[in-house]
């Protein structure tokens, strides 16, 4: 009830937005209200030098990184197009997947299954792509719109009122139950989540635009938990929202900024990690209040937090994508800076 009552609160202060904008209040002091105070620092670190590339192969924008359970880190990048490579646990340069594909036009997520199948989410080419731990694609969701299409019927200005069930716009991430059912934040532009069946057949789906719990306002990340709950990042809304299996409305967390990322680790105690990433747009004034990861319980309650906006090792720029299989160990990867990282955080001091 008291998470409810604080949704309302959220409501009832986006509701007033235009009052803030004249207001004397900046950017920073606005995205401020949406954190947590007095969090505990988390100590950590950043491994250098961890991703060996061959000579004359580079990364791009760091969109998305997952490892498997052999720990085999996969990195989904943007460059002069849109790449998946594979790296050996020490971060030795293994193979490409899916080049040439056609549904990779621009990254924006990749996860690994419990299987150790690697799933990429492209935004620009509305679907979403499976392939086996041998590299070979088996199923795919939704559908790259075709050149005459776009010229024959440019995109309308608003989001459909009722979106097709295996029609994306500008999808942004994907996540599994134990029993293999598929979450699909569908972003952008239809602003909801969509769960399928392991064979890819339409269940169910949630969400439109707006601020009132259960709509959103781009769900640019997601993650699911071993009992099947499902965690949003509503990034532009500032909140995570948490839903059942059923995809029926539960809790929000408002107190960790604007969740760019989201990742629940596998347990057995499963954590919760957010990033309140620092903007693409760069506005200097929002590099002391942005930056961030929380490390939080399932509950919503705030365990710690580490990191802060910069360009150095151990800073983050445009986080986009965190891995937690071990969440001791963790994988990110940033847009702006072009590169992924291996962070190792330590205990909290007692």
């Amino acid at each position: 009830m008291r998470r409810y009552c604080r949704t309302c609160f959220c409501v009832a202060l986006w509701s007033a937005a235009p009052l803030f904008a004249q207001s004397a209040l900046t950017p920073a002091a606005l995205a401020a209200r949406a954190k947590a105070q007095n969090a505990p620092e988390i100590p950590y670190e950043s491994v250098p030098n961890f991703l060996k590339l061959p000579a004359n192969l580079y990364l791009g924008e760091g969109i998305g990184v997952a490892t498997n359970s052999k720990g085999h880190v996969f990195v989904y990048t943007r460059s002069q197009r849109t790449r998946l490579f594979e790296f050996d646990p020490k971060g030795n340069y293994i193979r490409e997947l899916g080049e040439g594909l056609y549904g990779f036009v621009f990254a924006h997520a990749v996860r690994v299954d419990p299987q150790d199948n690697i799933w990429a989410v492209d935004e620009g080419s509305n679907m979403i792509i499976k392939f086996n731990p041998e590299g070979r694609v088996i199923m795919t969701l939704g559908r790259r719109p075709e050149p005459n299409d776009a010229v024959a019927a440019p995109p309308p200005p608003l989001p459909a009122a009722n979106p097709g069930k295996y029609t994306f716009d500008r999808p942004t991430d994907v996540g599994w139950d134990a029993a293999g059912n598929i979450f699909v934040s569908d972003g952008y532009g239809n602003s909801r989540v969509v769960k399928y069946d392991k064979n890819g057949k339409f269940i169910a789906a949630v969400g439109s635009k707006g601020s009132a719990p259960g709509q959103f306002n781009l769900p640019h990340t997601l993650a699911v938990d071993a009992k099947g709950n499902v965690y949003v990042g509503d990034r532009s809304n500032r909140r995570i929202q948490v839903f059942d299996n059923d995809l029926t409305f539960k809790a929000v967390y408002d107190t960790v900024g604007a969740p760019w990322e989201v990742c629940v680790s596998p347990g057995p105690h499963q954590y919760l990690f957010s990033s309140n990433s620092y903007p693409d747009g760069n506005d200097s004034t929002l590099s002391t209040v942005t930056g961030e990861i929380y490390k939080m319980e399932l509950d919503g309650t705030i365990l710690g937090k580490f990191g802060r906006a910069g360009k150095q090792l151990g800073e983050f720029s445009g986080l986009h994508e965190i891995d937690c299989r071990n969440p001791n160990e963790l994988y990110v990867s940033e847009i702006q800076l072009w590169r992924v990282q291996k962070i190792l955080l330590h205990p909290l001091a007692k």
